[in-house]
């Protein structure tokens, strides 16, 4: 019978299954990066709390926009502009309940807009641009970037400001390149990029949960 070979640092009983023979095996220690991953994730969920009052603006922000039959537009870069979609797609679907679509849009999703854009006038502008295509006075403008630093994101942020968007920034813990451009910020501090996109996206269903909340008790049951 062939030899068999078991993760790094897998406890006694644990459960873990046996690796087949020749498979590649983690560095040791992977338990211990496991755990101290956790720990880290956990720290960041918990330091949420203090951002309670700015999340529930954020809420009441995209909410008062929504029952005005505004529109959220949504953007970032790579991990971020998924988190944009999914964003979007919880709010113009729905979270956790059953009830009417709400109008959100993620500037992320249109691969022909963004290389006509980049392309002609720089990526820089990828955002802003559709913003000035998609956006009117009194929509919002929810920008994401962990870096706070993101040139296209703190464009699209400008320029929704200017047009008369109501706009947030969602940023990690330096802010302070798109503080300027925002009426909140959101700054979730990380001792990673992982970590931080880990608490955006706690902050975002939070969002989620509050304007759907609030949608559902001030409708009738019949129009949901």
């Amino acid at each position: 019978m062939g030899s068999t070979m078991t993760a790094p640092d897998a406890p006694v009983g644990s459960g873990a299954r046996p690796l087949p023979a020749g498979a590649p095996a983690l560095a040791p220690g992977a338990v211990d990066a496991v755990r101290r991953a956790v720990a880290d994730a956990v720290g960041v969920q918990r330091g949420l709390e203090a951002l309670a009052p700015e999340i529930a603006e954020a809420a009441t922000i995209c909410w008062t926009a929504l029952a005005a039959d505004r529109r959220v537009l949504v953007f970032g870069n790579g991990g971020s502009a998924a988190e944009a979609q999914h964003f979007a797609a919880e709010l113009s679907g729905r979270f956790a309940r059953e009830r009417r679509a709400l109008p959100a849009l993620a500037l992320t999703t249109d691969s022909s807009v963004l290389t006509a854009v980049g392309n002609d006038y720089g990526f820089e502008r990828v955002f802003g641009r559709q913003v000035e295509a998609f956006g009117r006075a009194g929509d919002v403008a929810v920008g994401i970037s962990t870096s706070g630093r993101s040139p296209n994101v703190i464009d699209g942020l400008r320029t929704a400001r200017a047009l008369g968007l109501t706009t947030i920034a969602v940023a990690g813990a330096s802010a302070a390149e798109m503080a300027p451009h925002a009426d909140l910020v959101l700054a979730v501090a990380g001792p990673s990029t992982a970590r931080i996109q880990e608490g955006h996206l706690t902050v975002l269903h939070v969002i989620c949960d509050l304007v759907e909340s609030a949608l559902v008790a001030s409708e009738p049951p019949a129009s949901r």
